[in-house]
């Protein structure tokens, strides 16, 4: 497996690693709503080209990753996701990868904190833990249950407040 940055010939197989991995069997033929959201990020002002990764497996993309610009009050964050992973593979190690690698990327290029809406049972493992406890709040309350931060080593306990995604989140 090689993890590398998006690079324009992977927008393909980057649109299908998210349909495969988002797809559900309620409407197999739906187009998930990640699919638009990482074009419409890509499109933005909070797309970050160093940390879009692809995870490559004998040569074909298999996993992708993403961290966008967000800010926590004035203090500029990161908004992790989409991440998706091929159905076929996921389980092998793939997705774990692209979060060692996007969060590390993210960590050499002096981010203070990453922050994601996601499971309770698997984003911990990366050091995530609910933003309460870090006086960090979802732009939408609902959310406060699984909105988790993941702090880096340039996080300052002073970055609390409401946490702001780019605009392509919140016309989901």
């Amino acid at each position: 497996m090689l993890i590398r940055r998006e690079a324009p010939a992977d927008l393909g197989a980057i649109r299908a690693v998210h349909t495969a991995a988002f797809a559900t069997s309620e409407h197999p033929d739906r187009v998930p709503v990640e699919v638009g959201l990482v074009d419409a990020l890509r499109d933005g002002d909070a797309w970050l080209p160093e940390l879009s990764l692809v995870a490559e497996v004998n040569g074909a993309v298999a996993g992708h990753v993403v961290c966008t610009r967000a800010h926590v009050g004035t203090t500029p964050v990161l908004a992790l996701g989409p991440i998706g992973v091929l159905p076929e593979v996921q389980r092998e190690g793939i997705g774990a990868a692209l979060m060692h690698a996007v969060l590390g990327g993210a960590d050499a290029l002096g981010e203070p904190l990453v922050g994601l809406l996601g499971h309770l049972d698997y984003y911990p493992r990366f050091g995530f833990e609910p933003a309460f406890r870090y006086g960090v709040t979802p732009p939408v309350p609902e959310w406060a249950s699984h909105f988790q931060v993941r702090t880096l080593a340039t996080y300052q306990p002073s970055i609390r407040g409401e946490f702001a995604y780019a605009k392509p989140f919140m016309e989901l």
